[in-house]
């Protein structure tokens, strides 16, 4: 019965440890719709982001600004916000990356490495898709954007394996090195 087990547990880790990989699949989906939007597309769902940030800070914050105020405030920091959401989406895209690459056990320089220029490679493509969109153009200064985004979803993700592996995991790895 004990063999049975061992061999069910090793079964679905054969079988799940490749489908980790999906939600960064998901996320480049999704990166690269974004570039396929048109710039004028583009620039009216940032202008309604920030439009919608201003307008929820003035109303929890009481601020009391006239609707005026609030477009002028949001066409401000409209530029500020495209590139936060620069950044948020590599974060989302090199933890996305990196779980599955430290399951598979890279660490350390070696994971900040392969997940580090797949994520940076991937933001280069995605710039260069962009000279074929209908008002957009590539940016090197949105890839150096995109991989600050990077470089803090990597570091997260080894912070919370490091973590694991000390804490909660620890049982984990202790029954596989008994096997």
């Amino acid at each position: 019965m004990h063999y049975i087990g061992m061999f069910l547990k090793k079964f679905f880790r054969f079988l799940l440890k490749p489908l980790s990989f999906v939600p960064a699949l998901v996320v480049m989906y999704m990166i690269a719709s974004f570039s396929a939007q048109d710039g004028v597309t583009s620039s009216q769902i940032s202008g309604q982001v920030s439009g919608g940030i201003v307008a929820v800070v003035n109303e929890k914050l009481n601020l009391g600004f006239s609707e005026e105020q609030v477009e002028e405030i949001s066409e401000r920091i409209e530029h500020y916000v495209r590139k936060l959401a620069h950044v948020t989406e590599y974060f989302i895209l090199a933890v996305s990356v990196s779980l599955p690459l430290y399951v598979y056990g890279l660490r350390g320089v070696l994971l900040v490495l392969v997940a580090g220029a797949f994520c940076i490679g991937f933001a280069g493509l995605d710039e260069y898709h962009q000279s074929f969109v209908a008002g957009r153009s590539p940016s090197k200064k949105d890839v150096l954007i995109d991989s600050i985004g990077v470089a803090l979803g990597i570091t997260v993700t080894r912070i919370i394996g490091f973590i694991g592996r000390k804490t909660i995991f620890r049982p984990l790895a202790n029954t596989k090195k008994e096997e």
